[in-house]
């Protein structure tokens, strides 16, 4: 339209908006939603045409930039924003997004100034919201519970862990029959991270048996603290972590394989002895991967060498089921 400032007259104005609004009246919603445009591109957005633009939306099913543009107008906390927020539930309702209806409303609970009225209304599209939400998670956790036992008697490992982290998310209680899969060994090793992350994060405060990477123990996850937070985990990069200042790719690189090979061994750790010849199977690994050659260029322990070894198995492994 070039730099040229285009002036909309009053009459012009006047007959847009009284267009719009017939054809509004009238459902013809792509006539008025053009018409409408037209008016907010000269910044003419009272509150009437608006609501009409939202509405026009909503029923053209274009809810995605419904959803927006009521965000926006939350934003501004006008004198307007209790009617924009009771829209927003509704496109939130529409869309099945019953977590972030409930979210909302919670949200708008907290204001001391939530007319009475608007107060009942939120509460029944909240307690709606619920009983739908729990009937879509129920549905969701037997899906997921189905495509879990399916994965482990295919040994698709890839879609073990999908199962899952879905069955996670729903922040759904592992059971006992989902426990046991820690000893089972057509079960992925980072599948069985998984699991006991899950456990973890439903509380459960009772030794489960674990069995991986020819490995056996039985640990309680509520004793153990997340990865990054482990004392294993930190002392060896606080090794490592010298690297950094000289050569930060390959003080990088040795970070991510360190996480790789203690995520596919959690919750087994390695031996705290043994901090100082991981990090050096760290180093070793990082150098040759990088092609860089250093003056302690000298032939490691045959225990550097193992960890060598295992370190490239776990990266492996991890690599073989999560994509990055």
């Amino acid at each position: 339209m070039n730099n040229e400032k285009v002036i909309l007259f009053p009459k012009w104005k006047q007959t847009l908006e009284e267009d719009s609004l017939l054809a509004l009246k009238e459902k013809r919603y792509e006539e008025a939603l053009h018409k409408l445009d037209q008016l907010l591109d000269f910044q003419v957005n009272n509150h009437e045409i608006v609501i009409g633009k939202l509405i026009c939306l909503m029923e053209l099913d274009r809810y995605t930039e419904a959803q927006e543009l009521n965000e926006h107008l939350l934003a501004n906390k006008n004198e307007n924003y209790y009617h924009y927020v009771h829209i927003y539930l509704t496109i939130l309702f529409q869309t099945n997004q019953y977590k972030k209806l409930m979210e909302q409303v919670e949200y708008e609970y907290e204001a001391a100034d939530l007319p009475g009225p608007m107060r009942e209304q939120f509460q029944q599209l909240y307690d709606m919201s619920q009983k739908l939400n729990v009937e879509i998670e129920d549905d969701k956790h037997t899906e997921y519970i189905s495509e879990l036992r399916e994965a482990v008697k295919e040994q698709n490992h890839a879609k073990q862990w999908r199962s899952i982290e879905s069955l996670r998310k729903l922040q759904a209680r592992p059971s006992l029959a989902t426990e046991k899969l820690l000893v089972n060994d057509h079960v992925h090793p980072v599948t069985k991270t998984a699991i006991f992350l899950w456990l973890k994060d439903s509380g459960c405060d009772e030794d489960v048996h674990i069995h991986k990477l020819d490995m056996q123990a039985e640990i309680n996850p509520s004793q153990i603290t997340d990865i990054q937070a482990n004392g294993t985990y930190k002392q060896i990069l606080l090794l490592i972590n010298k690297i950094e200042s000289n050569n930060p790719t390959l003080y990088q690189l040795m970070e991510v394989l360190l996480y790789r090979y203690i995520y596919v061994r959690f919750p087994i750790m390695p031996a705290s002895d043994d901090v100082e010849k991981i990090a050096k199977a760290l180093t070793v690994i990082g150098e040759t991967n990088l092609g860089v050659r250093t003056k302690s260029d000298t032939k490691p322990g045959h225990i550097v060498e193992r960890y060598q070894d295992e370190i490239k198995l776990c990266e492996t492994l991890y690599l073989s089921i999560i994509e990055e």
